[in-house]
């Protein structure tokens, strides 16, 4: 009889954990969730992707995956989820210049990053100068958001020329005439390939929409048009 009570006792304890655990597991749903209620970062609860609790061999940042998910919210006039993230210019002019120094033959980098354009002034001793501008372009293409059109220039004298630019900002007077001067110099240095059937090499876009509308170089030093 003892026995029997003990054994029925046991289920019972068990059977309190597992309800527990399920109420305690239903409740940290949102715990996923940022104060703003929209966004689930991975990082947040590692252990609700590592079952096995498996301890890292390397623990390097710089090799781990990057993942964030955003969701509406589900409070009515929470516009929390519109908010758009700041693009620091000066960041991505510094990844795009450490990224470059790092390609062969490239040894010295300067890079300005505008409102809408990258300026990358390079010293290079490659004898393929083409191909070493196309990767020098596709580098910094790969940093900054897509519209921004990218222009290059191996001559050395063009460092300290935009190097020039750096105090100034968008609403400098003159800035986007002077600046104009500057990337039709650099255009007389190899560019790379075109992007793409749509694209010229720097990114400038062949029958957009608002072609008409749009002030690229290309409109104004180029004159052709892919039929």
């Amino acid at each position: 009889m003892q026995l029997l009570i003990k054994e029925k006792l046991v289920i019972s304890l068990v059977g309190l954990c597992l309800l527990t655990a399920c109420q305690f597991g239903a409740g940290e749903d949102t715990s996923l969730l940022h104060e703003s209620g929209n966004t689930i970062n991975v990082s947040d609860r590692p252990e609700l992707y590592n079952g096995e609790n498996v301890t890292k061999v390397n623990n390097d940042k710089q090799a781990d995956f990057g993942y964030v998910r955003h969701q509406k919210s589900g409070v009515p006039g929470d516009n929390s989820f519109t908010n758009i993230p700041g693009f620091d210019r000066e960041k991505a002019a510094d990844t795009i210049s450490s990224l470059i120094v790092q390609l062969p033959n490239v040894n010295d980098v300067a890079t300005l990053v505008t409102d809408e354009e990258v300026l990358v002034a390079y010293e290079t001793d490659s004898d393929q100068r083409s191909a070493t501008a196309d990767q020098v372009k596709k580098t910094a293409l790969s940093v900054v958001p897509r519209y921004y059109h990218v222009y290059i220039s191996d001559k050395t004298n063009m460092i300290q020329q935009i190097e020039a630019f750096s105090p100034q900002n968008s609403t400098s007077r003159d800035i986007d005439e002077i600046l104009n001067k500057t990337v039709k110099e650099m255009l007389e240095s190899p560019q790379g390939r075109a992007i793409n059937k749509g694209e010229n090499a720097n990114g400038e876009g062949y029958g957009e929409v608002n072609e008409d509308l749009d002030d690229d170089m290309k409109d104004r030093y180029e004159k052709t048009r892919y039929k």
